[in-house]
């Protein structure tokens, strides 16, 4: 399959011109950016339905169902996490012009984030965009977004109506009333009703932005407990915790807590595995060696001050050269009985 190359020329400016003005000089630029980001919307989406097509094929039968899929990946040294958003793409693409809603050459008037985008508005906002689109406008991401933010201020029924009525009125910028839709989406019904009772209050521009912070605060704080192993067992009332820390103006601050209580879990499994690794590597290391191996010997001394159940590990000039001793327990689940011996 040929490319025909006269459709990938394009109307590039001299730069050594000295009768070319910054403006006109700026415009073709941004003319041949937007050429380049339609060829690579193309592009993506087709890789998409390449990768797509491998991925389903390797989903019949088989003990080593998706080997085949990761192989391939790796050796055209694709990401996973890449693949399955070109998959994605292309998904989208599929469900814009499959249904009828887009026209199939009306793709080449987005640009890649713009088509994305599209894709992940609501149903309305698709069809107001793909009907500019099938006119032969261009789009751009700025211009969805627009349309995305003013159809989730003006419908939402996460909001009062007097929030969506000064919305629907351009009382309210709806770029400010459509972060609040996203952050309430995160919270339990409860929590939603209590600031939707504020916002009822105060129908304003401040009590919004505000109402936006502590949601999104709200939200932060209740994924990082749920998914703090230090709760799991306790007998905790984290929804009341949160409360008293917003009336008393400490939101934040609990927030943060929970982030950084999550970070040092996190750090903790992640040192416990590279911790049992070496510890297994230097058990080799040090069977493997002898005496004819001193200088490897004396390596192995050093890693065991990192390998052992006790470890020191310096902190760098930036902590005055102080080292931070570590002990590694391991400890046995308290409902697990040690084995009875006969």
């Amino acid at each position: 399959m040929e490319t025909d190359p006269s459709v990938l020329k394009l109307d590039l400016p001299d730069p050594d011109r000295d009768d070319l003005n910054s403006i006109e000089f700026l415009d073709r630029l941004e003319r041949a950016w937007k050429v380049c980001e339609r060829f690579d919307l193309q592009t993506e989406i087709w890789r998409g339905r390449i990768l797509r097509i491998i991925r389903n094929r390797e989903k019949k039968g088989g003990e080593g169902r998706g080997t085949g899929f990761l192989q391939w990946l790796r050796e055209m040294e694709i990401s996973k996490t890449r693949a399955y958003s070109l998959i994605q793409l292309a998904d989208s693409a599929d469900g814009l012009v499959g249904e009828g809603i887009l026209e199939a050459n009306s793709v080449n008037n987005f640009s890649r984030r713009s088509f994305i985008e599209t894709a992940q508005s609501a149903p309305e906002v698709q069809q107001m965009i793909a009907e500019s689109a099938n006119e032969g406008n261009a789009i751009t991401r700025k211009q969805v977004r627009r349309l995305s933010d003013e159809f989730t201020a003006a419908t939402s029924p996460l909001l009062p109506d007097e929030i969506r009525e000064r919305a629907q009125s351009n009382l309210l910028p709806p770029r400010i009333v459509a972060p609040l839709v996203k952050e309430l989406s995160k919270l339990p019904e409860i929590q939603r009703e209590d600031l939707r009772k504020v916002l009822m209050e105060e129908p304003e521009l401040d009590s919004i932005k505000d109402v936006t912070a502590i949601a999104k605060h709200l939200g932060k704080a209740i994924d990082a407990s749920l998914s703090l192993r230090a709760f799991q067992k306790e007998d905790l009332d984290l929804e009341k915790a949160t409360k008293e820390a917003q009336r008393i103006e400490s939101l934040p601050y609990l927030t943060d807590a929970f982030g950084q209580a999550k970070a040092i879990e996190s750090s903790v499994l992640r040192l416990h595995t590279a911790w049992r690794r070496l510890s297994n590597l230097y058990e080799k290391l040090w069977v493997d060696s002898g005496t004819s191996t001193p200088h490897l010997r004396a390596v192995l001394d050093v890693l065991q001050t990192l390998s052992g159940s006790t470890m020191r590990v310096s902190l760098g000039e930036l902590s005055g050269g102080k080292r931070l001793r570590l002990q590694i327990v391991e400890e046995s689940p308290e409902h697990l009985e040690p084995p009875k011996i006969p």
